[in-house]
């Protein structure tokens, strides 16, 4: 095995739950550096001082230039973690927002420390959205200001072109709004009504829930059948057509976790033992378009571009992976990628190795590091097996893929500018002229929010261009019928309001 090659040496998890006796109120930076510990201590050697980079993820209330954390944050969230593991790396990172960015970092890092431009990584991020929401629920507060100082590479937030402004406009511009956009384009293709169609969401989603009742990290330990997660219920509203509560990411998580990433030979010299060692032996980064410019909603064919490229690094297929950690913040992306890969939706190996997010928690954008933790313990268990994680960022707009095992793998680097020339020629379609006023609906979601439904649709012009409409936010009568009746196939008319936006005038579901 050459040197270089890059290898996984260390993992660890941190969480705590709001109802628990040793419950502490952690901050983000405690809850990151108790993982980073646990990461240290998993390798079994002394590897803190060897430490040359430190990357952090983004907490949810950073991930904004207007965005204000509400305790107060460090001014280097990687050193604060840094410093309280006895680690003085000479570069400290602070990664752009998204889920995909824990993946996406163990792939750059392979690849810097496979051309000796870097020593050792740790990687490492938290969210304490819960205890934010507790304390401030009973008038409490913290100070988890820290000013540290110190180089800092902030990488920024990387949110432009994530989604356009006719969607913002219209009202689909958070990720249960986009994400329901997609699952009702599914919805449509397969050809499904609304109560099938929460049924095989459900279907999906309930072997998740078994698999987070085993997790200790885990902020739902709850086990649900397919009914029990798709039956609306006071407990289990409905938030967005047609999602759940109990089928999307569940913010409110405390939860911390951390990767060691480093050569090979540093390995050796630092007397890591030989059973901790995990390889990775393909992966891929790559971008989609924003939702109005892509072909098909209802897919996600970049998503697959990545996967199959890293399953082809790793000279293996599908049926070779013993183990899946699927990013699984909404039903879609976990049926899309699935589907992609061409995996039945009766094949008996799970989708996740974490409980997913809806369960296990959605830890903001540091979900996927908590993925790749579980699976290096599992791999390790299974000496030899593969596993693939598919990390997930913004609005199905960035996907970063890993296949990993414990089974020792030549090093040979790769790149995945030539799969992003690829998906940027995709043909995507044209927008409508601002005079077309009429179409059919591609798909729409109603947003039941804390106040008035509301929908938001996608729609096609008899030319096949698309636009963006939205019921009027003062007049019920049309965003009733759509929630009595059937949207998708409805041929519409709209009509501009004060602001320019296309407001639903007409509403004829399709016959039959």
């Amino acid at each position: 095995m050459d040197d270089l090659t890059p290898v996984i040496i260390g993992v660890g998890e941190a969480s705590e739950r709001i109802d628990a006796p040793d419950y502490a109120a952690l901050s983000p930076v405690e809850l990151a550096a108790h993982a980073a510990k646990a990461a240290c201590e998993d390798t079994g050697a002394d590897v803190a001082p060897a430490i040359d980079v430190i990357a952090a993820i983004r907490q949810f209330e950073v991930s904004g230039a207007h965005a204000v954390a509400p305790f107060g944050k460090s001014d280097n969230f990687p050193r604060s973690v840094a410093r309280r593991i006895g680690a003085d790396p000479a570069r400290a990172i602070l990664e752009v927002v998204g889920g995909q960015g824990p993946q996406h970092l163990i792939n750059e890092f392979a690849q810097a420390i496979g051309k000796g431009e870097m020593t050792m990584a740790l990687i490492c991020g938290s969210e304490a959205i819960s205890t934010v929401r507790d304390l401030t629920s009973r008038g409490e507060t913290r100070d988890w200001s820290e000013t540290v100082g110190g180089q800092l590479e902030d990488r920024g937030y990387a949110l432009d072109g994530l989604v356009t402004a006719e969607l913002a406009n219209h009202g689909a511009r958070t990720p249960i709004q986009l994400y329901a956009l997609y699952e009702n384009a599914r919805r449509a293709k397969r050809g499904l009504g609304r109560a099938a169609y929460a049924l095989e969401m459900g279907e999906l989603f309930a072997p998740f829930t078994k698999v987070a009742s085993a997790n200790p990290h885990a902020m739902s330990r709850e086990v649900f059948d397919a009914e029990g997660l798709a039956t609306i219920t006071p407990k289990n509203r409905l938030v967005a057509d047609p999602f759940p509560r109990r089928m999307i990411a569940r913010d409110q998580a405390n939860q911390g976790a951390a990767v060691l990433i480093t050569s090979a030979g540093k390995a050796r010299e630092l007397g890591v033992p030989q059973d901790r060692l995990v390889y990775l032996h393909g992966g891929a980064d790559v971008a989609e378009r924003t939702p109005i410019e892509r072909q098909d909603l209802s897919a996600y064919p970049a998503a697959g571009v990545a996967a199959r490229r890293a399953l082809e690094l790793a000279g293996i297929g599908v049926a070779d992976v013993a183990l899946f950690d699927l990013y699984s913040c909404f039903p879609v992306a976990v049926f899309d990628v699935r589907e992609e890969l061409g995996i039945a939706p009766d094949d008996p190996r799970p989708l996740t190795v974490t409980g997913g997010l809806p369960f296990f928690g959605g830890a903001g954008n540091n979900y996927s590091m908590h993925a790749i933790a579980s699976m290096v313990r599992a791999l390790r268990e299974r000496p030899g097996a593969y596993g693939f994680v598919g990390a997930n960022g913004g609005f199905l707009s960035k996907y970063s893929t890993g296949v990993y095992s414990t089974a020792p793998a030549a090093w040979k680097g790769f790149s995945s500018k030539d799969l992003q020339d690829q998906i940027n020629a995709w043909p995507a379609p044209g927008p409508a002229p601002d005079e077309a006023m009429s179409g059919t609906v591609e798909t729409y979601t109603i947003d039941y929010g804390r106040g008035d439904p509301a929908g938001v649709l996608v729609c096609r012009t008899a030319a096949g261009e698309r636009f963006v409409a939205m019921t009027d936010p003062a007049d019920l009568t049309l965003v009733k019928q759509m929630i009595d009746q059937e949207p998708l196939g409805a041929a519409v008319t709209c009509r501009l309001d004060e602001r320019g936006r296309r407001v639903l005038a007409s509403f004829e579901p399709a016959k039959g």
